[in-house]
């Protein structure tokens, strides 16, 4: 009896280690990836796009809430700018590769997958305003730029599915 006891209890142990939480370390590779990702993406922004350097948006950035909103928000602005738009390809890409990763971890890491969050805010009225293109194009990636200067002051956010 002690036997079977001991051996049920060996097995709860092996269980619950495997539904806890991604290891700190996990966290902190994920967090350091996504942070040079964005630093990057913000770089070439930058960089690539400075002409609008001077705009300033209104209403205020979208607001993080976790994984899935992050990444709903991202692939937002990503599919709202424009591909015929200047010298944006790389940067779309570079999008599409944070947001990959992103539901990646996002898949492996979070137990209960929450529903994709709706759309509301500053995306939500450039998605309704697609005929002008490059007008919503130049907002979207001004947009991205100022959401992954929030995130990079909110990596914390990352932790939340």
């Amino acid at each position: 009896m002690d036997y079977t006891l001991a051996l049920l209890l060996s097995l709860l142990q092996v269980l619950s280690l495997c539904t806890a939480a991604p290891l700190p370390a996990e966290v902190v590779k994920m967090k350091s990836k996504v942070k040079w990702m964005a630093e990057q993406l913000v770089v070439r922004l930058d960089k690539d796009f400075q002409v609008y350097a001077g705009h300033t948006l209104s209403p205020p950035a979208d607001d993080l809430d976790g994984l899935s909103s992050i990444v709903t928000v991202l692939e937002g602005y990503n599919s709202v700018i424009s591909d015929s738009f200047n010298g944006v390809s790389q940067v779309k890409f570079e999008i599409s590769s944070l947001t990959g990763y992103l539901n990646q971890w996002r898949q492996g890491h979070c137990s209960e997958q929450r529903p994709k969050p709706s759309v509301s805010g500053p995306l939500q009225y450039l998605q309704s305003r697609k005929e002008f293109i490059h007008t919503v194009s130049i907002e979207a990636l001004l947009r991205v730029k100022e959401f992954l200067n929030l995130l990079l002051k909110n990596l914390d956010h990352l932790e939340t599915c």
